[in-house]
């Protein structure tokens, strides 16, 4: 059996309150060994510890992780209040790394000068504190990637971790690879109209990937039934991220496998 580690969901949120226990047992069943509970708001935090606690008194399901962090996207809604909240919680529970943070102009609002700014604040803060506590980075990026690479090396930061749902182009994926970052790659693989990932996947090193569901987001194609307007992502979908990479990089998926697992322990600092 493969080994598969999903190194961004989203696994505490309300979606899967109602069978969360039953989709973590069938993820395991499928081969998914690992997972990250990702942050995205400090009043998530308590959920995310509580999920994490929940997946840790069961048998047979993926080994969790935490990543607590403020997303740039609901930058609006954090305050400095919540930057200590952040602080405490790392000093106070174990975590792999901080995430998902980043910077975000995809909509309109998040293009004026004093949003790009406030994002670049919290941002930097959240570095300072992965450089205090010595833990890598899950980084959120959208439209922003020139951006995201200036701040990173201002801060000189030496963390590394993942460039989660990359949607750079190839010269950008390989200046985050410099800086120590490995590709995450979501179900999007699985579209072959996604050209631009296809293009990063194999302009890069098979070291250079990971493997991600970014749950209940990004639901690969092949998952996405015509008859319903959504179909939820869990974690179970991994394998078929993995199939897509596959196929994209005419690799045997049992080999890819290995290596992605690989990847995303030696990324995260963990021992297996």
């Amino acid at each position: 059996m493969i080994s598969l580690f999903d190194t961004h969901t989203h696994f505490d949120v309300e979606d899967f309150d109602h069978d969360r226990q039953q989709l973590a047992e069938q993820a395991y069943q499928v081969g998914v060994r690992a997972l990250i509970l990702i942050g995205f708001l400090q009043s998530r935090f308590a959920d995310l510890l509580a999920t994490d606690q929940f997946l840790k008194s069961l048998e047979d399901v993926p080994q969790s992780y935490l990543a607590p962090g403020l997303h740039p996207f609901y930058i609006e809604r954090h305050t400095t209040q919540h930057l200590l909240d952040l602080e405490q919680f790392l000093k106070q529970h174990p975590c792999i790394a901080i995430g998902e943070i980043g910077l975000d102009s995809f909509i309109k609002e998040h293009k004026t000068p004093e949003i790009r700014a406030l994002q670049a604040d919290y941002f930097s803060e959240q570095l300072f504190f992965a450089q205090q506590f010595d833990k890598p980075v899950l980084l959120h990026i959208r439209k922003s990637h020139g951006e995201t690479l200036q701040i990173l090396k201002q801060h000189k930061f030496k963390n590394g971790g993942i460039a989660h749902a990359f949607s750079g182009g190839v010269e950008e994926a390989k200046a985050f690879i410099k800086l120590g970052f490995k590709i995450g790659v979501t179900g999007q693989i699985t579209n072959p109209n996604a050209k631009r990932l296809h293009e990063v996947v194999k302009s890069v090193s098979i070291d250079d990937l990971v493997l991600e569901t970014d749950c209940p987001d990004m639901t690969p194609l092949c998952c996405q039934v015509s008859t319903e307007t959504r179909t939820r992502n869990t974690p179970v979908n991994l394998p078929y991220v993995l199939d897509g990479l596959s196929a994209a990089l005419n690799v045997d998926k049992e080999i890819l496998a290995e290596k992605l697992w690989q990847n995303s322990v030696q990324c995260l600092d963990l021992k297996y």
